[in-house]
């Protein structure tokens, strides 16, 4: 059983200073910048929703991934159970589970540079979203915090919410209408 442990920090809208400071602590582009559309799906009674479970289809460029999430542990950090599968053939996946009873339940897109340090245990990714700019760090608990600091955050600086928590919540502050998190170039839907 694999867990994932992860933190997400607000950016400003210029990302030039925090590149700066990837560089200048060592890390360096591991994987180049890519759109991902991120589809998660759910019954129509939204039970894994209810129970805190994610079922994620992920394209970015030409990979495609199946993740399952379990429900988060209570903490400063993020800490869930976390299953991923490479498919190889993507164009029935979607119809697979809406035969076996799940439905596209919220779409997110975003636009992610990862980032690495050679024999580093962690990883950092920085992510364009249509609701602002984050810095996800993923790796233990200790490695989180001291990256964190090193880049110049505190621990108050922390978020562990979903990216779809972030979006309701953005729209709540804005008088939007919740629908998907997608860029304006595309239909809201």
């Amino acid at each position: 059983m694999k867990f994932e442990i992860e933190i997400k920090l607000s950016l400003p809208a210029k990302l030039a200073k925090i590149r700066r400071a990837l560089r200048d602590t060592g890390f360096r582009i591991h994987k180049r910048r890519v759109r991902e559309i991120n589809v998660l799906f759910d019954t129509p009674e939204k039970s894994l929703r209810s129970q805190g479970k994610l079922l994620r289809v992920r394209h970015a460029g030409d990979t495609q991934v199946l993740t399952y999430k379990g429900p988060s542990t209570p903490g400063r950090h993020k800490k869930r159970e976390e299953l991923e599968v490479e498919i190889s053939t993507p164009h029935g996946l979607e119809d697979i589970l809406h035969y076996i009873g799940f439905e596209p339940a919220f779409r997110y897109d975003k636009i992610r540079t990862e980032y690495a340090k050679p024999h580093s245990s962690g990883k950092i990714m920085l992510d364009e979203t249509p609701i602002g700019n984050f810095l996800e760090i993923e790796g233990s608990a200790k490695w989180i915090d001291d990256t964190a600091k090193r880049l110049g955050f505190a621990t108050t600086d922390y978020i562990t919410a979903s990216y779809g928590a972030l979006y309701f919540t953005y729209c709540n502050e804005h008088g939007i209408e919740p629908k998907n998190m997608v860029f304006k170039t595309e239909t809201n839907t």
